[in-house]
This record gives C-alpha cells, sequence and structure tokens, in this order.
C-alpha cells in the first residue's frame, strides 16, 4: 500500500563482520559550512567470518567523496562505487591500508546525528550510525579501533578541540588555524567516536583514584553558563568513587571530559573519554534548577560515567543487545542514586517510570522483547523496555544471587570480556559460573514481550495456623509476539501480624530457621502454592516487596488491607503501592460512578500519611499523590478520557474539602528556613510542601491564590518557583498571565529555564491550553530545530496533557500529525518519538479511534518519510508487523 518499504534487520541475519579495522587515523578540517575529514584504516580480513566476494562495502550517507587510494594507490572509478548509503571497493586484498577523504557540511545538518553545529559549536553524535555521516566505515559495534584524530580549526572561533582519549600534542599552524591530536589507546566500536570544537569555558578538577592515579576532570560549557557546574561536577566525582567501591571499577585515561551542548536528541552520550551531553543534564543553580533537574544531573552523569566499562570496554556485538549495556548502566545509575538519596524514594520514582513509560509499550502496537528480534530503524529501539525493563532484569538477577555472588559474577564479566564485543548470553553465562545456578530459563524474560501477569489467591486454615498463598503467572501473547512459556519470577513477600509486625516465613518444606521480614520466593512454573506455618491468626499479604519483578500482581486486597499497608508496612515501597492501589481503585469507582461518596476511611487513611511527623517527608509527599490521569487510563479497556479527568480533579477537592486545615498547616511547617539546601531530607520538605499547596490550589481560594503568588514572588528557588507558575497557570486568570510574564521577562535569556516556561503551558488542564499551544508555536523562541524547545512545548503537550490531547474533537491528533510531517525531514528521531503518542489508539472510543486512525494514515500517505517515522506509523497502524 505504501511506497518505498524500507527492508527489515533481523538478529537470526546476524553474520561476523567480512573485514575488521585494527587502527584508525581521522583528520578533520573543521568548518560548519565545510568539514573535509581524511580517514586512514588499516584493515585486514576477519578470519572468523565466511569469504564473500571479496568486495568491501563501507557504511557512508550524504558524504561526497573526493579521494580514495588502498596502500597509497588512487582507485579509478571502475575499481569501486558510490551508492547513496555505501562505498563499495571491488576485490581488495585480505591486508591493507584504506585512504578516504570526504566533505561533510555539519550546519546543514538538522538530524543531529554525526558531525553537527550546535549554536557556535561543532559536536558530534554518532550512537547508533551516526558515523557513517561522517566518513565511509564499518559502522557497527563488533568492530572495533584504536583511534588518532587530528582537529584542525579557525582559532579564533574554535579555541577548544576536543576528541576521545588523551591529549598527544597540539600545534599553532601560523595561518589562524591551529591543531589538536588525541590518542585514544582503547579500541571501540565507531558509535564512540566524538570530537567537539567551540568557544568553551573550562571547569577543572581532579580525582585520585583507589590505587593512587591522578585523573583530570573537565567540564567544558559556553563561557555565560560558567557558575551552573558545580553539581555536575560533584556528582562526577561520587560516581567515580562509588564505581570503584560498588564494583571495583577504577577510570583508566588521563583525562575525563564533559561537555554541555544545546541541541541534543538524547540525554548524553558516553564517548570514550569525551562524553557529549545535553546541556539539562549538566547546568544547574538553586534558582535555575529544580530539585528534580538537580536528581536528573546525578544521575545522568553517573549513568554515563559508569558506561565507561559497561558499554565503552565491553560493548555489545550487535544493536540486538543494546540492553547488555543500557539495562546494565541503568541499573547500577539507579542504586548510585539510591546510595545517595532516599532509597525508597528513588524506587518508587523508578517504578512509576517503568508503569508509565514500560508497561503501555508491552501493551500496545510497538511492544518488543528487551531483546528484539528485528527492526527498521535502530533508533527507535532506544526505549523503556530495553532500558527500564533491561534494567529489571538485571535487578532480578542480584535478587536472585544475592549482591556478594553477582559481585563476583560482575568481576567475572570485566576480566573475561574486556575489549571484546558480547552478547547477553555472555553476560547471564558469567552470572550462572559464579552463582553454580541455571538461568536458562530466566533467559526468556529477554526474548519475551509483554508483562506478566501475577493471580494471587490465599487461604487460611486457622485449626493448624496454615496460611497458603498460591501464585499463577501468565504472560498474554500478541500477534507478532507469542508467549514462551512460564518465567523465572522472584517474588519477595512478607507477612503482617495485626500490629503490623513482619512475621517469620516458615514454609512447610523448611529445615532451617526461615527468615523474619521478607522472603524471596522463585516462581517458574505456570502456578505454584506455597504453605506458611507456625501462625496464630491470619496475617496480611504483603505482595512484591520493592518491586521485585516488572510484573502486574492481580489479589483481592480489601479496602482495610490497603489502609493497613500504607499504615504499617516496613516496605516503603509498598506503603506508597498500597496508597495507589487504594485511591486508583476509588478513582476508577468515581469514573463509573461520579455520584459515589468518597469513604471517610479514604480520607483518614490520606490525613494519617499528612500528618505522621515521624515519616520521611519525601515518602509522604508520593504516598499522598494520586495517580496519573494517563495510569488511571492505562486500567481501563476504553480510555474516558473525560471521565477520568472529573474523577480526579473531583477527589482532589472532597480531600481538600475535609483536609484543609492540615494542608495548611503541612505547607507552613515544611517551608525553607534557610539557604536551599539539596539534601534528602530538603527535598523532601519542599516535595510536601508544593504537593500541599497543590491541594489548596484546587478550588481556587482567594487564600490560596495569595499563597501561591507570593511563593512564585519570592523566588528563593526554582524547584518552588516553577510549582507555584504551574499552579497559576492551572488556575488561570491575571495572577497567571502576571506571573507568567514576569518569569518570561527575568529568564528569556536562559534556554533551559525558558523551556520550563513553554512546559507549564504545555501541561496545563484549561480547556485552551491547545490554542495556547499553537500560539505558543510562533513565539519568537520557539524552534522545532532544538530537541529540548520540542519537547517542552509539543511532547509535553502530547504526553503530559492527555485530557486536552485527546480532545473529543480530534484537534490534538491533527496538531501531532502537523508537527510530525513538518519534522520529520528535519530530525526523524524526534518526528518517531512524538508520533509514539498514538501508540495505544485502539484503547479509546471509536470516534477517536477514527481521528488517530486518520492522523497516522495521513502520515504514511507521504511522499517521503524516514524509516524512523515509517516503522513507528506502521506498526502502531498494523501495516506492517516486523
Amino acid at each position: 500500500m505504501y511506497r518505498n518499504t524500507p527492508p527489515t534487520i533481523h538478529l537470526k541475519d546476524y553474520r561476523p563482520p567480512e573485514f575488521l579495522i585494527d587502527r584508525v587515523e581521522l583528520r578533520f578540517e573543521l568548518d560548519a559550512e565545510v568539514t573535509r575529514v581524511e580517514a586512514l584504516l588499516q584493515m585486514r580480513r576477519n578470519p572468523a567470518a565466511t569469504r564473500g566476494d571479496g568486495d568491501l562495502h563501507l557504511d557512508g550517507e550524504q558524504l561526497e567523496l573526493e579521494h580514495v587510494a588502498i596502500d597509497g594507490r588512487p582507485l579509478p572509478p571502475a575499481e569501486y562505487r558510490v551508492e547513496s548509503e555505501a562505498l563499495i571497493l571491488h576485490h581488495v586484498p585480505d591486508r591493507f591500508r584504506l585512504e578516504t577523504r570526504v566533505r561533510i557540511h555539519p550546519m546543514l545538518n538538522t538530524a543531529l546525528e554525526g558531525l553537527y553545529q550546535s549554536g557556535t559549536l561543532l559536536c558530534t553524535q554518532c550512537e547508533a550510525q551516526g558515523f557513517r555521516r561522517i566518513t565511509y566505515f564499518l559502522d557497527r559495534p563488533d568492530v572495533m579501533a584504536c583511534y588518532t584524530t587530528t582537529l584542525v580549526a579557525d582559532k579564533g572561533r574554535y579555541p577548544v578541540l576536543l576528541a576521545n582519549g588523551n591529549p598527544a600534542g597540539t600545534e599553532d599552524l601560523g595561518d589562524g588555524r591551529h591543531l589538536a591530536r588525541w590518542e585514544d589507546p582503547f579500541p571501540k566500536p565507531s558509535y564512540l567516536f566524538a570530537l567537539v570544537a567551540g568557544d568553551l569555558h573550562e571547569v577543572a578538577d581532579r580525582f585520585t583514584t583507589a590505587s593512587g592515579r591522578d585523573v583530570a576532570l573537565r567540564l567544558y560549557v559556553e563561557p555565560e553558563n560558567h557558575d551552573k557546574c558545580d553539581h555536575a561536577m560533584r556528582s562526577l566525582k561520587k560516581a567515580m568513587r562509588w564505581d570503584e567501591e560498588r564494583y571495583g571499577r577504577e577510570y583508566d585515561l588521563d583525562v575525563y571530559l564533559i561537555v554541555a551542548v544545546g541541541h541534543f536528541n538524547m540525554g548524553a552520550m558516553e564517548n570514550k573519554g569525551l562524553n557529549v551531553f545535553n546541556a539539562k543534564y549538566v547546568l544547574a543553580r538553586p534558582d535555575t534548577a529544580t530539585d528534580q533537574d538537580f536528581l536528573g544531573i546525578e544521575g545522568v552523569i553517573a549513568h554515563e560515567y559508569f558506561h565507561n566499562w559497561t558499554g565503552n570496554r565491553i560493548t555489545c556485538r550487535d544493536w540486538f543487545q543494546l540492553s547488555l549495556k543500557e539495562g546494565f548502566t541503568v541499573y547500577r545509575d539507579q542504586e548510585f542514586s539510591a546510595d545517595m538519596g532516599s532509597r525508597d524514594v528513588k524506587r518508587i520514582a523508578d517504578v512509576r517510570t517503568l508503569r508509565a513509560r514500560q508497561f503501555p509499550e508491552d501493551a500496545g502496537p510497538l511492544a518488543h522483547p528487551v531483546r528484539p528480534e528485528s527492526y527498521i530503524e535502530i533508533n527507535n529501539f532506544y526505549t523503556a523496555t530495553v532500558y527500564e525493563k533491561g534494567a529489571e532484569l538485571v535487578r532480578m538477577q542480584v535478587l536472585l544471587l544475592g549482591p556478594e555472588v553477582f559481585r563476583r559474577a560482575t568481576d567475572l564479566y570485566f576480566t573475561r570480556h574486556d575489549g571484546a564485543a558480547v552478547t547477553i548470553e555472555d553476560f547471564v553465562r558469567c552470572m550462572e559460573e559464579a552463582s553454580g545456578r541455571d538461568l536458562t530459563q530466566f533467559m526468556r524474560w529477554y526474548s519475551q514481550a509483554g508483562t506478566p501477569e501475577l493471580t494471587v489467591t490465599d487461604d487460611w486454615d486457622a485449626a493448624d495456623g496454615v496460611y497458603t498463598l498460591t501464585f499463577r503467572q501468565q504472560t498474554a501473547p500478541s500477534a507478532n509476539h507469542p508467549s514462551l512459556g512460564p518465567l523465572h519470577i522472584p517474588v519477595a513477600i512478607g507477612l503482617l501480624d495485626g500490629a503490623g509486625r513482619d512475621l517469620p516465613l516458615r514454609i512447610a518444606e523448611d529445615t532451617a530457621e526461615p527468615p523474619s521480614g521478607t522472603r524471596v520466593l522463585e516462581l517458574r512454573r505456570e502456578e505454584a502454592t506455597y504453605r506458611f506455618v507456625g501462625l496464630r491468626a491470619r496475617p496480611v499479604p504483603s505482595l512484591l516487596r520493592g518491586f521485585s519483578a516488572p510484573v502486574r500482581v492481580r489479589y483481592d486486597y480489601s479496602d482495610d488491607d490497603l489502609m493497613f499497608l500504607m499504615a504499617h508496612d516496613s516496605d516503603g515501597f509498598n506503603r506508597w503501592d498500597a496508597a495507589q492501589t487504594l485511591a486508583q481503585r476509588l478513582l476508577l469507582r468515581l469514573v463509573a460512578e461520579p455520584e459515589a461518596a468518597v469513604p471517610e476511611g479514604f480520607v483518614a487513611a490520606f490525613r494519617r500519611a499528612l500528618t505522621d511527623h515521624e515519616a520521611d517527608p519525601a515518602l509522604r509527599a508520593e504516598v499522598l499523590k494520586l495517580p496519573s490521569e494517563a495510569h488511571l487510563g492505562e486500567q481501563m479497556a476504553i480510555v474516558d478520557v473525560d471521565g477520568i479527568h472529573r474523577a480526579r480533579e473531583g477527589l482532589k477537592q472532597a480531600i481538600l474539602a475535609a483536609l484543609r486545615d492540615e494542608f495548611r498547616a503541612a505547607y507552613e511547617d515544611h517551608r525553607d528556613a534557610g539557604p536551599y539546601e539539596l539534601t534528602p531530607a530538603a527535598i523532601g520538605r519542599r516535595a510536601l510542601k508544593n504537593l500541599a499547596l497543590g491541594y489548596l490550589m484546587q478550588d481556587g481560594d482567594a487564600e490560596a491564590v495569595d499563597l501561591c503568588t507570593a511563593q512564585f514572588e519570592a523566588g528563593t528557588n526554582m524547584t518552588d518557583v516553577i510549582a507555584a507558575l504551574g499552579l497559576l497557570v492551572d488556575a488561570g486568570g491575571a495572577p497567571a498571565e502576571r506571573a507568567l510574564d514576569t518569569f518570561y521577562r527575568r529568564w528569556s535569556g536562559d534556554p533551559l529555564v525558558l523551556d520550563k516556561w513553554f512546559a507549564v503551558q504545555a501541561a496545563s488542564k484549561r480547556p485552551d491550553a491547545l490554542a495556547r499551544v499553537e500560539a505558543l508555536l510562533g513565539h519568537e523562541a520557539f524552534t522545532l530545530r532544538n530537541p529540548n524547545r520540542l519537547r517542552s512545548l509539543v511532547g509535553v503537550f502530547c504526553n503530559l496533557n492527555p485530557v486536552r490531547f485527546h480532545a473529543a474533537d480530534g484537534a490534538g491528533y491533527r496538531f501531532l500529525g502537523d508537527r510530525v510531517l513538518e519534522l520529520d525531514p528535519l530530525n526523524p528521531q524526534m518526528a518517531s518519538r512524538l508520533l509514539q503518542a498514538l501508540a495505544r489508539w485502539r484503547c479509546y472510543d471509536p470516534d477517536r479511534q477514527a481521528r488517530m486512525r486518520a492522523q497516522l494514515e495521513r502520515i504514511l500517505d507521504a511522499v517521503e518519510l524516514s524509516k524512523d517515522v515509517y516503522e513507528v506509523a506502521s506498526k502502531t497502524l498494523g501495516e506492517k508487523a516486523i
């Protein structure tokens, strides 16, 4: 039906590369309009590969070839062929030196892949397949080489010249240009190549490794941002020390460089020794960044640093193994952040993200295993499944092996595979060898799509004091991803007595003293039963403590049970989850029966949580947050967009009516008494204070508006300012417009802060939200070419404002369709990510389905469409199953 269907790449078709590259020498004559790239590749035939036709196929896109030679001999046209995405050299020898020179145009590179211009800087992004936009190459992760990079540029425009590895000399060329050379002694795939050139301010520090090596640390930012780097530098040093202590991994180069750029499709990139970051994940001061921004910077800095070993020193054999590096590294950065702050709050945040992004992905047309079986465009597989679910698979292995054995397994992994490109099987095999356990069944997690459902039933035998739990697991198959059988699922549980105390968990078959508190059950069959003995009264089960597996649990808790767990469970995650389940149950009831009363027990449970001054304020704030509208929609067969919004707003009104005095007291009790502090306690106080303010603003009470306006105007930190601004914008009227004008005038010169200004308007639940967003498209500060600005306006509206995006007239869908078609020729990666807002179109009422389908068909019918957008649109619509 559709033209120019791109080919599908399959895991089963993997073959080792026919050629290998031992050394790479690159020389760049850098300029924004035209850059020349000379490449010298030491190549040889791969003895482990099947011999082909003798031709060498090199990847290349948007390159202008000026010169090609083998062993110093320029090749005549008859000996090679240039195609749109390849350079093919005929009948090459088994070992040779290949020379090429190409021209590229960074200024015209709006896709932000390869070498491109960001403001006045030149920078690169090569993962996954951007290096082929720089020079002709075997652009695949299992071709690893040592690189020498020489950068030549105008000294006035580009005084700082950076690349991978260690500095190897500079030279003033005497004609206004200068040269810098970099040597990377560690073999790496081409996707880890990086360079940056521009007028940058250097923030310097040092780190001494556990073995006594001195490492120079350098952050590079545009000069006006020099005072926003302290937190990033502290985060880097903490991550380096933590990796030494937790995994025994030291940094291996003489320098570690981070550069913040304003135009970046992702969060950051772990290029060896030279991490290129979205500026959002480097720059922060209390007046410009929120608590969540600070935490995000700490986590992303750590993530990219941890990649030095889990991604760089050991990389993935092919892109189907992407979770080998990303899942493991996400787990590592989650654990680092948990150690730096509140472990319970961090776990709640991670699971909330998983449920909000990955569970819907698993249940929709874009579902795929953690290790996909096929793809059209690899950029579409940088997903929550590969990252967040992949991290959960590592977490389960830690739980099954125990932390000490897991550490032995990772030591084995690092020793055995250093300098290699490997597979998920290689990682799991190290787990098996270190533990003596068979994880064959566990491997199904990597190849089976979908979120398992765990149905739990129980029985109490009062006469014998036996409590029985029966677990039944099921993963719903889909057309493209059939169920592969029962999974190996670790389920952490506890049993609570009537006073809320953890009981010993003695199973009938136990011969040793049973654990008291939490016990991990290992489910391997479709159904399993456990009998707990020696109990005096029926316990209350605490299931899936710490969210020990990425599953949905179905157990018939009563409202009283949930309130009991909310008050007493020793597991912080399950206290939060009980509150969420209780609120979800009530909200769905209110959707179906709008006139239903709010039970007094529910209000009483909220009052206890709000006024429990002994509890962590951050955890209290999490417990008191209602489930999001998007999450509630995921629980319905057909999403009732307006009913969910009405029920949620109505419940907040009812809670406020009952607890107004308590919210006001909580607000006053948790105001910052002094200077801004970035501690878990201070973050928790601000979170609880702003949650209380949100409830107080629910009915537009004039006193609350004055309180909110005063907080905004005080402007002591961005966390409080942006919270107040968002609440004022939702309330609307003159106070909102004055606040928006004040905020813009103050921060119009700071792009990252201005992103927040766009975002609060895009997230507004007011009926005119789309009209405001459309007007902002024409604002002088808006551009589709900056991914951060695009995400802040279009992304927030389409993904975080369901009641307005899914308006019944379909205007939100038309808006998205227009933006995707407008953006696709400029930046296909960003266009395809935006389009995923329509992935769950079949879960809505027939009229909305028809309107969403019309936009998908309109997009697919475009004359020119990128592989990125074609794959998402066709899979979402169901026209092509791969």
